[in-house]
């Protein structure tokens, strides 16, 4: 856990005063991310994709996350693979805050996990200077990573598992959570922006938008994961219109839709959610 306890506890004071201004819809995920949300931004397509690629690896795949936290994203996982676990080796966060712990969340390293193979790993934040990248490659047939271009993966910022005998496979793009929270807060919670059109036009363009997800998998399963994300992909812009989660009206709101391109990238590949297979 990157925080002190008591860090935390005044962190968890703040969050609860927010929440007591009745704010709009699903800021709360944003803003404050460790309480609410998860340090990565996704949509319901984010899921479907990954689901896809697990269904292509076994009929009933295993998955874990390793470091769930609280198990946001997790939880969005186990409506389609019900037999999903997490492992979080700071469990105390459940009791610092008094939050149930669900009975899948295991309170473990991922170590103690590298004698068991499961499907589908998922790796959504590694701290800097930690690096359990091996003990992941040793368990899964399939790596999802995300990370953000400031190099919260990991020591040095790696994120990488081709040196494992791992093959990247796929690639995308989403809004970083330190963005879309900047947006909220110049939008609606910083008076001097709040009727400053031209100054929010000007923030909303230098906004990076960097977080990766990358995905990993053994080279003997390369060929089905690939074949069955792009059948996906060819019926998704349409399964996208109704498959959506509430709190994806925030990224909307904030500039961050489903392909929308972003002038401030310099890249090619500058659409949000936009595959790239390599």
């Amino acid at each position: 856990m990157p925080f002190k306890e008591e860090e935390l506890k005044k962190a968890y004071l703040i969050y609860r005063q927010f929440k007591d201004h009745n704010p709009l819809s699903y800021h709360e995920r944003y803003i404050f991310p460790f309480f609410a949300g998860s340090y990565f931004a996704y949509r319901k397509i984010d899921v479907l994709r990954i689901v896809e690629i697990a269904r292509s690896i076994s009929n009933k795949p295993t998955y874990v996350d390793v470091g769930c936290g609280y198990g946001d994203f997790l939880k969005k996982i186990r409506e389609f693979i019900p037999d999903a676990i997490g492992i979080e080796k700071e469990i105390s966060i459940f009791y610092i805050f008094q939050k149930p712990r669900p009975e899948y969340i295991y309170s473990t390293a991922i170590e103690w996990y590298a004698t068991k193979t499961f499907d589908v790993a998922f790796v959504g934040w590694m701290d800097p200077g930690v690096d359990f990248r091996e003990f992941v490659a040793r368990t899964a047939k399939c790596i999802i990573t995300t990370f953000d271009s400031g190099g919260q993966c990991g020591v040095n910022g790696a994120c990488e598992y081709d040196e494992f005998g791992f093959k990247r496979m796929a690639w995308w793009r989403t809004p970083s959570w330190i963005d879309v929270n900047n947006e909220l807060m110049n939008k609606f919670y910083t008076p001097a922006l709040k009727t400053d059109e031209k100054k929010k036009q000007e923030l909303s363009k230098i906004r990076t938008a960097h977080n990766f997800w990358y995905i990993y998998t053994r080279p003997e399963i390369l060929d089905k994961a690939n074949i069955a994300l792009k059948s996906w992909l060819d019926k998704e812009e349409e399964v996208f219109v109704t498959e959506r989660f509430g709190f994806e009206s925030v990224l909307d709101e904030c500039g961050f839709r489903y392909m929308e391109e972003l002038s401030a990238i310099l890249s090619k590949y500058r659409r949000l959610w936009e595959v790239i297979f390599d």
